[in-house]
């Protein structure tokens, strides 16, 4: 049924980018809006502001954030895919946006035919740390002793349903391991859970771990991604670690609500690019410790639909209860 799903919401793409051609020469003809699914101050919302200030400069009209956080991104969701298809109203999807596509019972809108990407904006890493000076220096280590002690191992996350704790779902059955995955209300939590030792590794982002990973509070054993991480480059990834099949990483880009012109898609992904290409907005994403992601709508596409594919794959076998 997923893969259907996929293939379904990949011909959708198509149709929405052949649609009927508007001339965009008038495009844009007032301020732009982008719906944040997130509150102010986090990655999400930084990263629109940075990529928005300089897309609204090459647009020649000031790029708005709204911030519309909470349950799961639905209430953003809705609000784009409601908007007028003239590509004034810019939502910031994500791997939460497939992971919502998933996890929810219903939604009031379907994720693969009321949207149609626009373009990647940044990756960032997923790590799996440890307490500094535990028993667990490798990930290697953590393996061996999760596989001859089954049922003893806690890996902590936040909420169930997140990226990071479908993440470690997927690190569970990828390694063959019998361990509890522990959720948690949050990054900080989960930090708080390490330090006083009441589980014995955890898998969160990497960003807001970092500050305890130079402190030497945490101790990283490896990185989720296909690729090392550019700020831990000595640390390595899951799979050279020896766990095949398990790469997990977390993107964000931009969509529009369905029907919008192909040639307004098409202007909006050029000027992001370029905006994501820019030296300040490249650096301003690095210091969030991001690595932005030019690309094409189809490519932005293709994140949005593997990732419905994979984690509703891993939301069904971990039978996780729909929400």
């Amino acid at each position: 049924m997923i893969l259907a799903i996929f293939r379904r919401a990949a011909g959708l793409l198509l149709a929405g980018l052949l649609a009927t051609q508007v001339n965009a020469q008038g495009f844009p003809g007032k301020p732009i809006r982008l719906v944040v699914p997130n509150a102010p101050g986090g990655a999400a919302d930084l990263t629109a502001r940075a990529v928005g200030q300089k897309l609204g400069e090459t647009l020649g009209q000031p790029v708005v954030i709204d911030n519309k956080p909470g349950a799961g991104g639905v209430a953003a969701g809705e609000a784009v895919a409601k908007a007028a298809p003239d590509g004034h109203t810019l939502l910031l999807i994500s791997s939460g946006t497939a992971v919502s596509a998933a996890l929810f019972k219903s939604l009031p809108f379907d994720t693969a035919k009321d949207f149609i990407p626009v373009a990647p904006l940044a990756t960032f890493d997923l790590v799996i740390v440890a307490p500094e000076g535990g028993r667990f220096k490798t990930l290697g280590e953590l393996v061996a002793y999760a596989r001859a002690n089954p049922g003893k191992l806690n890996i902590g996350t936040p909420n169930i349903g997140t990226t990071q704790n479908l993440a470690a779902e997927l690190f569970k059955s990828a390694a063959g391991l019998d361990v509890q995955i522990v959720p948690f209300n949050g990054t900080p939590a989960v930090i708080n859970a390490l330090r006083g030792g009441q589980i014995d590794a955890g898998l969160d982002i990497l960003s807001p771990l970092l500050a305890q990973i130079k402190a030497r509070a945490l101790h990283p054993l490896a990185i989720t991604g296909d690729k090392r991480s550019r700020v831990l480059p000595e640390v390595p990834t899951a799979k050279e670690a020896g766990i095949n099949g398990f790469v997990a990483a977390s993107w964000n880009g931009l969509a529009v609500s369905a029907k919008t012109p192909r040639d307004i898609v098409e202007r909006l992904n050029r000027d992001v690019v370029a905006a994501l290409k820019d030296p300040v907005v490249k650096k301003k994403l690095e210091d969030l410790n991001l690595d932005p992601h030019p690309g094409t709508p189809e490519q932005a596409a293709a994140l949005l639909y593997n990732d419905m594919r994979r984690w509703g794959g891993v939301i069904e076998r971990a039978k996780i209860p729909k929400q």
